[in-house]
Order: C-alpha cells, then structure tokens, then sequence
C-alpha cells in the first residue's frame, strides 16, 4: 500500500520513491505526495518522473497514477514526484475556509443541509437542501471567519482509524470533523475570504468561496 506523505506532510512538492506496480499506463509507488480527487477536494498537478500525471485517482487505501503511454517505466525503478505548490496552497486553503463555512452554516442555519461540495484552486463551493435563501447570512460569514483567521488558531489532523485510513481535523473549541483532505497548520493561513451566494436550483442554495487576501506569514 502506498505510504500517503501528503498527510505527513502536506506542504512537501517534492519527493524521491519508487514504482510499485504497473498496468499499461496506470502505475502505483511506494510514497506519494500527489493527492488524488476525494471528499470534493480536486487532484494535485504535477509529474512523476518528468512526465506528466494525466489523472490520479483514489482505489480504497491505494492511489494510482495514469502516465503517457510510453511511459517505459517498471517496478522498482527509482522516480521523482513533484506536485504544482501554488496549486495545492490554495487547495488547502480553499479547503479549509470551506470547511470553516460548513461548520458556521450549520451552527447559524441548522435547517441547511449539506448536499455537495467542490475544491477547486480558483474557488470552492457547498451546495445545501434549503427554503432559505442565504444571502443575508454572508456578511456574518464573512465576519465569523475572518475572526477565526485573525486568531491563527493551530489546526490538528490525524487519523482516526489508521487500518480504514479514517483522517480528522481539529481546532480546539471549535469543531472536530472526519477529513481525509490535506490541511493547513494554522487557520491564519486561510487569508481573506468572500462568499458569494448562487441559486442552482429550486430548493438549493449554493455558498462559493473565493480568497481575496493572502495567507498571515508563517
């Protein structure tokens, strides 16, 4: 099974690993740190022994890695991996200022439920099963978590169930919510947010987060 660094350490581009197995242009490696589309948080981008990653998926605790077809490489071949920083920086911090919102939402609008959601590096969004409509509750969104970045408060990951690879986030006195994505450190890192309110249909109400500020430097 593929070691998951992107939960040791989820702010590390780079790594030196192995090919694990190869199936034509599907290949696995010992370690990784290139995430794969789960819990709505989109793949990483990068390379894996200089080629290109043309999609990375998620098969129960395995990760595998599709690769140009002649690719020509085999087990054990010694490869470096390198993932896009900018973009996973703002998956995280996209990620977790959306899961900020969710937990705000449902404190304030309990009648919301939570139907969808997507991370994308541009923007993120949670779609809701509501009659309400939400735009007059963005201002104080808006607020709660530019409070909650304010006070850089340390964020804990880890797993819950190391077998299932069952994973958490925490901020104390906060929340503590199952999370398999990868996390910031700290909540000031998030930087501003703006919400921004869509309809996408009858009985929907759809939250889109976008960053408008830079994360606190670390």
């Amino acid at each position: 099974m593929t070691f998951k660094q992107f939960w040791a350490d989820p702010y590390q581009c780079e790594l030196a690993t192995r090919i694990a197995t190869v199936d034509g242009d599907w290949v696995t490696v010992e370690a990784t740190i290139f995430y794969a589309f789960s819990g709505g948080q989109e793949s990483d981008s990068g390379t894996l022994g200089g080629l290109p990653v043309l999609e990375a998926r998620k098969e129960g605790t395995e990760r595998r890695y599709r690769l140009p077809a002649d690719h020509g490489l085999q087990p054990g071949d010694a490869v470096d991996m390198a993932i896009d920083e900018p973009r996973r920086q703002a998956l995280m911090r996209l990620h977790f200022a959306a899961e900020l919102v969710l937990e705000l939402v449902g404190e304030r609008l309990p009648d919301c439920v939570k139907i969808g959601a997507h991370i994308a590096a541009d923007k993120a969004r949670i779609d809701f099963a509501t009659a309400t409509n939400v735009t007059g509750e963005l201002p104080a969104l808006e607020a709660r978590v530019a409070e909650i970045v304010a006070e850089d408060r340390s964020i804990e990951s880890g797993f819950e169930d190391v077998a299932t690879e069952r994973r958490y986030w925490a901020v104390d006195g906060l929340a503590r919510v199952p999370c398999g994505g990868t996390h910031l450190r700290r909540t000031g890192e998030v930087g501003g947010v703006r919400l921004r309110r869509r309809n996408p249909g009858r009985g929907k109400e759809r939250i889109e987060i976008m960053l408008c500020d830079p994360p606190l430097p670390g």
